[in-house]
């Protein structure tokens, strides 16, 4: 298996680690959206949060960990928690990982996201959704 973010795991790709502890890494983004995005990983390769359902629980307090970290030593003043899972919603690495993203004041980071197709009522998807 050629994983990226094993081979980092691994210390065979280096990388700019933030933290760690025996259950993530969290190393910060070669292709940032903003100065700090980290990325928190299983140490243990698991491809998407879709395919593990307690994996993403437990890498949680790292995501946290480094939540606040970007708040205290950058000056953040909030954060984005991002996971993309499938190719299709933009994963491009196949190993689960949180993006964690500061956000300041003055780039207050993603707006609320539109779609310009029709949708379905509220009401239609909920009952399709609980069936």
């Amino acid at each position: 298996m050629d994983c990226l973010f094993c081979s980092i795991i691994s210390g065979d790709v280096e990388s700019r680690q933030v933290a760690s502890d025996d259950v993530s890494l969290a190393f910060l983004d070669v292709s940032p959206a903003q100065e700090g995005h980290t990325l928190v990983v299983p140490r243990h390769h698991v491809t998407s949060a879709l395919d593990d359902e307690g994996e993403l629980a437990r890498i949680m307090p790292m995501v946290t960990k480094v939540a606040h970290i970007l708040v205290d030593k950058l000056g953040a003043s909030g954060v984005n928690l991002l996971v993309n899972s499938g190719t299709v919603a933009g994963q491009s690495v196949d190993h689960l990982h949180v993006h964690v993203i500061p956000r300041y004041e003055s780039e207050p980071g993603m707006s609320h996201v539109r779609t310009q197709l029709p949708m379905r009522p509220v009401d239609e998807i909920h009952a399709q959704l609980c069936s």
